[in-house]
């Protein structure tokens, strides 16, 4: 695996742990950002896979779209579009005023990371 595409990796795994530390936070829990750092574990993950395989990522957070871009190596991924597009929603939008997740959409959110965080890392092997 490239340096690039492990620090992508490596990235993600930041953003795997901080989401998963504000769901059980008992103490001021940001259910916001447990939202948002599990879009972006899975936005890294996904532009880990496509830096594996020699293509530069384009600059944007819709999971679904960088999905399709990795379809060419993992076909099966589009199993994942309903999980994608959920945390999608969490890139942005969630990070301002008008916005507020609660306890139960960061679960959801989590649970949608954690399947698809499973199966990229099934197919992300070290080169």
């Amino acid at each position: 695996m490239s340096a690039e595409a492990k620090e992508w990796r490596a990235k993600a795994e930041d953003d795997y742990r901080v989401a998963l530390r504000e769901l059980r936070a008992r103490r001021q829990p940001s259910y916001d950002a447990a939202c948002f750092h599990a879009q972006q574990c899975v936005e890294k993950y996904l532009k880990a896979t496509l830096v594996q395989h020699g293509i530069t990522p384009r600059k944007i957070h819709d999971l679904a779209t960088l999905m399709r871009d990795c379809l060419t190596w993992h076909p099966l991924w589009s199993t994942m579009t309903g999980d994608l597009e959920l945390l999608s929603q969490y890139a942005v939008a969630a990070r301002y005023p008008g916005e507020t997740a609660t306890r139960e959409k960061a679960r959801a959110a989590i649970a949608a990371m954690q399947r698809c965080r499973s199966e990229i890392l099934e197919n992300l092997v070290a080169k």
